[in-house]
């Protein structure tokens, strides 16, 4: 990915723009009490979060960041009732649609993770083209989590990996963190230095599970619709006083 750009300053004297984090994952969560609050249907908090995706993914492009990675659709939202379930595939459609041009001028990339097989015919033909449209970008790399959920990415996994010892092409002893890690769905994909989550609920939300294992995490009471830059760096300010051991000891 392109390194950080040091003509992007962040707009927060308390941000160390070269101690930026490298990979921020963000849990959008608060869409349906967002709407609850103004006697709006759920749909319209959905709706509403778009501009914040819009203008969380230009921040951390101009930030220089190099992944950004949105929990947008779990392998649990399929339960949801099928009306919403349904406005959530044209919303994402419609999205793509409209921010292709601002990423693209953004040099941002485009990948997808999750069982994107199960999404709508049209939404993967209009995600197929973006990430085609993008590819030749050097920035910033969003990732979007559409049908996914991590103990299924954990799951699919082990499963790649018992067809290659069947078949003789794996001995179970060669099995380490980087045989697992290159059958996850991005095999390529850094563990996050930074997971926010927002609404201010204390869960993962069966999120990234094998990649957040030395995440450091930042729970916010903002709701997502009303997210933007401000709050991003807000948390990036708290991510540098934190001292990540690893495992280990501190300095």
């Amino acid at each position: 990915m392109a390194g950080r750009n040091p003509k992007n300053a962040p707009a927060r004297a308390g941000v160390d723009a070269a101690r930026l984090p490298s990979h921020v994952a963000i849990i959008m969560d608060g869409n349906g009490r967002w709407a609850k609050r103004r006697r709006l249907p759920r749909i319209a908090g959905h709706a509403a979060a778009r501009e914040s995706v819009r203008d969380v993914v230009s921040a951390a492009a101009g930030l220089g960041l190099d992944e950004l990675t949105l929990y947008t659709f779990s392998m649990e939202n399929w339960t949801r009732p099928g009306k919403e379930v349904s406005a959530l595939m044209h919303l994402l459609d419609q999205t793509l649609k409209d921010q292709i041009e601002e990423m693209d001028e953004n040099d941002i990339t485009l990948q997808a993770i999750g069982r994107i097989e199960l999404l709508p015919k049209y939404v993967r033909s209009r995600l197929d083209r973006c990430v085609a449209r993008l590819s030749g970008n050097t920035g910033l790399r969003l990732n979007l989590a559409l049908s996914y959920g991590g103990r299924a990415e954990i799951m699919d996994a082990v499963r790649s990996i018992a067809r290659d010892v069947k078949c003789g092409n794996l001995d179970p002893s060669d099995i380490d963190d980087d045989t697992f890690r290159r059958n996850l769905y991005c095999a390529d994909l850094p563990d996050p230095d930074l997971l926010i989550r927002t609404s201010g609920e204390m869960r993962i939300s069966n999120f990234l599970l094998w990649q957040i294992a030395y995440t450091e995490l930042y729970m916010t009471d903002v709701l997502w619709p009303d997210f933007r830059r401000r709050h991003l760096l807000e948390a990036i300010e708290d991510y540098q006083t934190r001292q990540r051991r690893f495992g280990g000891v501190g300095a």
